[in-house]
């Protein structure tokens, strides 16, 4: 089983709010609504294709897609497997959204790819939040705590 993919929100001013949140009694109420916005994000993630927007599909992989009958199409949504893929869980002290698929990380972060590693994939991350992301997850923390 390949490893998984992780997202850590590393934010000082959520982290604070959770550590009094986590005063209380039950935080899974909490973690859900967490774990429903980083899913709304990668969601949005690859309605917009990428925010800010990911590098385009090269020439070769247009192509390629075109003779396969999938161009025009969005970025990483050739089949539509690997956002269908997306998954999200939380219990009492915390929320999870990611992906099985083995081929996940090679879009999230890119690197070299294909026969002896002679093809480059930019990084499209699809598990990212933006700003406004992070504000929902403050807002939602501070709803929670009143």
């Amino acid at each position: 089983m390949p490893e998984p993919i992780e997202i850590k929100i590393d934010n000082k001013e959520i982290q604070e709010l959770l550590k009094l949140a986590g005063k209380t009694e039950n935080l899974r109420p909490l973690m859900k609504n967490i774990a429903g916005i980083m899913m709304d994000s990668v969601e949005e993630n690859f309605e917009q294709e990428g925010r800010p927007k990911w590098e385009k599909l090269s020439p070769v992989t247009i192509k390629s897609r075109t003779k396969k009958g999938y161009y025009p199409g969005k970025i990483l949504q050739m089949r539509g497997e690997l956002a269908a893929s997306i998954t999200s869980k939380y219990d009492d002290n915390s929320a999870l959204v990611g992906t099985s698929k083995v081929y996940a990380a090679i879009h999230q972060f890119g690197g070299d790819a294909g026969r002896n590693k002679k093809v480059e994939i930019p990084a499209r991350p699809f598990l990212s939040l933006s700003d406004e992301d992070i504000n929902k997850i403050k807002d939602e923390t501070l709803k929670y705590l009143q």
